[in-house]
């Protein structure tokens, strides 16, 4: 096919795009968090009830990343992209006008599947129109902004908030989904030709990608290693207001300022790229991560409570910013030839470990940094195996 290598590029107007399809999931997650109290009044209904309204968004954006990624490699990305958008769009308008609690919860469920199109093919495109080292400095600038996002949504949420309440979040996330459904039509040009696209079953392309033993490998050490940040993001205010006495103020500078740790480790990677191996990289992250989740777990258990916590707390995160980037890098290359379906488990599997990690940090009460710890510990040492697993058993792929 003549000029086929040369109809899939990356260029500045898409790198744009897919910073807004791989940032919108996590900000229509975190900004309406701080509306949950207006929102239990104005429904009349308990706190759990509001909840599940983020237990239905994150369920269709983890499962709807099966079905999208299989698709886009069937039938292209353009056309599950442009679907999945669209349909992002709707549902964001009927939860914003929502009259009950479950108009809403349902219109979260297909927010979540409408965005984990965006979420999986940016990740596929991005595999489809890179090479060599590029596609890890691309994963780690495009992992760097979905790092923020979660970190500034609640700010700009409380900020609309209260400016015109709840509902003025839920359309500030409608409009977000227009931009993202404008650009899918406007911009992208399809970057997965008719020759290079999987036939067959359905989820025969996620049985070749589950095939791979390396790819399997990166895709546990990813997500354990995303399961080791929420569970810091889920405990967060306990942590630094109930157990080192931080005001919420100071607890927002504290959160801010690891925030910053992890974009600066996100771009640092980027550049480290095309200087250093990947796997050196991921191994030296991964071992500050593993260090600094048992001296976090030896420190709970001696009951300290002091701002070396926080220190501790800061190294963690910094170290998981030099992991997820390149290891999406690494993984993508073992499946190029069915990335959709490479990228869908991938982030399958990142929700559903951040998903379950979340809910074991309270196990020890709103007091106690234990539950946090073990959590974050037993993620650290399953990503550190699983990087070794396939450091033992198989050789490097080549990226290019």
């Amino acid at each position: 096919m003549p000029n086929a290598p040369e109809r899939s590029r990356l260029t500045p107007p898409l790198f744009a795009l897919l910073i807004l399809l791989g940032t919108t999931g996590p900000l229509a997650t975190d900004m309406y968090l701080p509306s949950f109290p207006a929102m239990t009044r104005e429904f009349a209904t308990s706190a759990s009830g509001i909840q599940l309204t983020l237990t239905a968004f994150l369920m269709g954006i983890a499962f709807g990343q099966i079905f999208w990624g299989p698709l886009s490699d069937r039938l292209g990305r353009a056309k599950p992209l442009r679907w999945g958008t669209a349909l992002f769009v709707v549902a964001s308008i009927v939860a914003a006008v929502a009259p009950t609690l479950t108009t809403l919860t349902i219109a979260r469920a297909l927010q979540g599947l409408g965005g984990a199109a965006g979420l999986v093919i940016s990740k596929a495109i991005v595999a489809d129109t890179t090479r060599g080292v590029q596609t890890a400095r691309i994963f780690s600038l495009l992992m760097t902004f979905g790092g923020v996002a979660p970190a500034v949504a609640p700010l700009i949420g409380s900020v609309l908030g209260e400016f015109g309440g709840f509902r003025t979040v839920l359309w500030f996330i409608a409009l977000i989904a227009l931009l993202m459904a404008a650009g899918s039509f406007g911009i992208y040009r399809e970057t997965h030709p008719q020759h290079q696209r999987s036939t067959g079953s359905f989820v025969a392309p996620l049985r070749i990608a589950l095939s791979k033993p390396r790819f399997v490998g990166y895709m546990i050490q990813f997500a354990f290693a995303f399961g080791a940040m929420m569970a810091y993001i889920s405990t967060s205010p306990f942590l630094y207001q109930n157990v080192m006495g931080l005001s919420p103020q100071g607890y927002a500078v504290f959160f801010g300022i690891n925030s910053l740790g992890l974009v600066t480790a996100g771009l640092v990677s980027a550049r480290l790229a095309t200087r250093v191996p990947l796997r050196r990289t991921i191994s030296i992250a991964l071992s500050v991560l593993l260090a600094s989740s048992i001296a976090m777990a030896v420190m709970a258990q001696l009951g300290v409570r002091s701002l070396a916590l926080a220190a501790v707390i800061f190294v963690m995160v910094t170290s998981v910013g030099f992991t997820m980037g390149n290891t999406t890098g690494l993984a993508v290359a073992e499946v190029r030839e069915v990335s959709g379906s490479g990228s869908a488990l991938l982030g399958c599997a990142q929700f559903f470990i951040g998903a379950v990690a979340t809910p074991l940090v309270g196990l020890s009460g709103d007091n106690s940094p234990i539950a946090f710890s073990i959590t974050a510990l037993a993620c650290a040492i399953v990503a550190a195996s699983a990087l070794v697993y396939t450091a033992d058993r198989f050789h490097q792929p080549k990226l290019g």
